[in-house]
């Protein structure tokens, strides 16, 4: 195993299992940037944990379950689920706090983190939005 897959086992284990920014801090570089389907476009490791802070406020019993893992250079590449109960407020792209549903969710995604000097310096997470906000009962019911 490489640096880049044992960075992103850490990050994953931070998130889901220990619950620990201080340790998603620790990974990130301070000027990483980080691409999400609802936030867009994060600049540095405060944004990107304020961004985890969030996710893990909203669904705190949050877990993992592996499909996929590779490594290629320095790029570690995850597919899986990410589920759990949405019992804490979700936060808005425009800032806005959404009570939380008590619903669960379960959603299909894949993340991709580049390494450099052991710290992730790049990261992609890609999921569909639609099955999330769905899951969730956040979309407007729609007229037949």
């Amino acid at each position: 195993m490489g640096q880049a897959r044992e960075v992103m086992d850490r990050l994953t284990e931070a998130v889901t299992v220990r619950k620990d920014l201080a340790v998603v801090a620790d990974l990130f570089a301070p000027d990483a940037v980080a691409h999400t389907p609802e936030a867009g476009e994060l600049h540095g490791r405060d944004e990107i944990v304020e961004y985890w802070r969030q996710i893990t406020t909203a669904v705190p019993d949050a877990r993992y379950e592996s499909l996929h893992s590779f490594e290629v250079g320095s790029t570690a590449i995850d597919e899986g689920y990410f589920s759990g109960r949405n019992t804490g407020p979700l936060v808005s792209p425009d800032g806005e706090s959404v009570p939380a549903t008590g619903k669960e969710v379960r959603i299909r995604g894949v993340d991709l983190a580049t390494v450099e000097d052991g710290r992730i310096v790049s990261y992609r997470l890609y999921f569909d939005q639609l099955a999330f906000l769905e899951q969730l009962g956040l979309l407007p019911e729609t007229v037949a």
